[in-house]
Parts: C-alpha cells; sequence; structure tokens
C-alpha cells in the first residue's frame, strides 16, 4: 500500500502556532503515525536484522515513547509484557512460531491475521477495506500481493492517516475528515476482531513477544475507540 513516510511524520517536532492546544494535538497525530508504523513493522516475517532490531530496543523503547504521547497510561500497562518485547529470542526460532501462528494449517493458521476471517462476509469486509484505501487515494501493491483485511495492510493505513492528521494541523487545515476516518476504521476493521486473535493467541500458547505485542496494539485500539467517539 503507498503509505506516508514515517521519517517525514516523525520529523513534526513544531506546534502550528495561533489556535490553543495546536501543539498538544500536533504531538499526538504524530506519535500515532509513529506507533502505528512501529506495530505494522514488529508484525512483519521475523528475520536476523529483525531480532538484532528488538534485542536493541529499536520497537520497546520508541513504542513506549509514542504510547507515553498518546496516552501516559497506556505506556505504563503492567498487563503488556514489555521484556518480551525486548527480548524476543533467535530469528530461527521466531520464524517458526510466525508460521505456526500466523501462517501454516491444513485449513489454515490457528491466529490468521485477516480480519475477514474473524467477522464473516470476508468478501464485504475487504471490500468495505478497500473502499477506505481509494476515498484516500491509496491503492494495494499487486507486487507484494496485499490483501485489504490483513492487519499490517491497515495499521499501515492508520499510520498514513495519523501523517495526513499531523500535516493538515501543521498547516492550518481541517484535521476532521483523518480523525473521522480512523474513528470509523478502527471501529470496523482492526478494532472489530483483535479481541478474538488476542483470545487465539493465549489458546495457542504464543510465544511471548507475540502475545505481548498483540496485547499491547488490542489496548491502544481500544482506548483509541473510547478517545475517537468522544472526539467531536
Amino acid at each position: 500500500m503507498a503509505k506516508a513516510p514515517t521519517d517525514a511524520a516523525g520529523s513534526r517536532q513544531d506546534p502550528r502556532p495561533g489556535a490553543p492546544d495546536s501543539g498538544r494535538e500536533l504531538a499526538s497525530a504524530t506519535a500515532h503515525s509513529r506507533v502505528y508504523a512501529l506495530f505494522a513493522r514488529a508484525l512483519s516475517y521475523p528475520d536476523d536484522e529483525f531480532c538484532r532490531w528488538i534485542a536493541e530496543g529499536g520497537l520497546v523503547e520508541p513504542l513506549r515513547e509514542q504510547l507515553a504521547v498518546i496516552e501516559p497510561a497506556l505506556a505504563k500497562d503492567e498487563s503488556v509484557d514489555w521484556e518480551a518485547l525486548r527480548n524476543a529470542g533467535s530469528a530461527d526460532d521466531l520464524a517458526v512460531e510466525y508460521t505456526r501462528l500466523f501462517d501454516a494449517g491444513a485449513s489454515g493458521p490457528p491466529c490468521p491475521l485477516y480480519g475477514g476471517l474473524y467477522v464473516g462476509a470476508r468478501m464485504k469486509t475487504m471490500e468495505e477495506a478497500v473502499r477506505f484505501y481509494n476515498h484516500f487515494g491509496l491503492t494495494l501493491s499487486d507486487e507484494q500481493r496485499e490483501l485489504p483485511d490483513h492487519l499490517v495492510t491497515q495499521l499501515e493505513f492508520l499510520h498514513f492517516l495519523g501523517y495526513r492528521e499531523a500535516e493538515a494541523l501543521e498547516q492550518g487545515a481541517d484535521p476532521g475528515p483523518y480523525r473521522r476516518a480512523q474513528r470509523d476504521f478502527v471501529a470496523r476493521h482492526p478494532g472489530a476482531w483483535l479481541p478474538r486473535l488476542c483470545e487465539k493467541l493465549l489458546e495457542q500458547g504464543a510465544a511471548p513477544f507475540f502475545g505481548a505485542l498483540l496485547a499491547a496494539l488490542n489496548r491502544l485500539l481500544a482506548a483509541e475507540s473510547k478517545r475517537l467517539a468522544a472526539t467531536p
């Protein structure tokens, strides 16, 4: 999927002058863009480079930093195993577990990352997701064979919306369309099925890294659902 450059989103620091709370709103939008990009990367197939990134704190430190900007309680949530996000284990072990949970299985993986497999009417779910993407001028990559209901695809879309919200705030434009899109997309797509995925991970005795990763994401989306529903 075409998406906003993470570095560009991360470079925004100066609040738009004038409107009250503009600095806080800009920091929050930028943090949302960054944190969704981190989750998307953390759900990619693990290799040696991936595990070095994890071991060097490339995930857990910036993740907690950005969550603290969004909602301090999220960064201190003791129900999330933060140490597991720092010590994921070897690339071989993590790759085997990734395949077992998300890729393998005679009748499909036990913990699929495709939302349409949880909410029913998968074709309808995918078509609705595509309409969200197309509305903002985004298309799926044919080369990478992305599917619209895959969790990584949906996180990249939320990363994009956070980036565009920050851009609008920085330019003095209306951020409302991007906030409304986040509210509706979270409620209708990842927020609607991620709790069931977390339950399946527990049932399967998933490796601590994946359990902690999806638990942290689930907490974030639950908090976002409440925040966005209350946003005028």
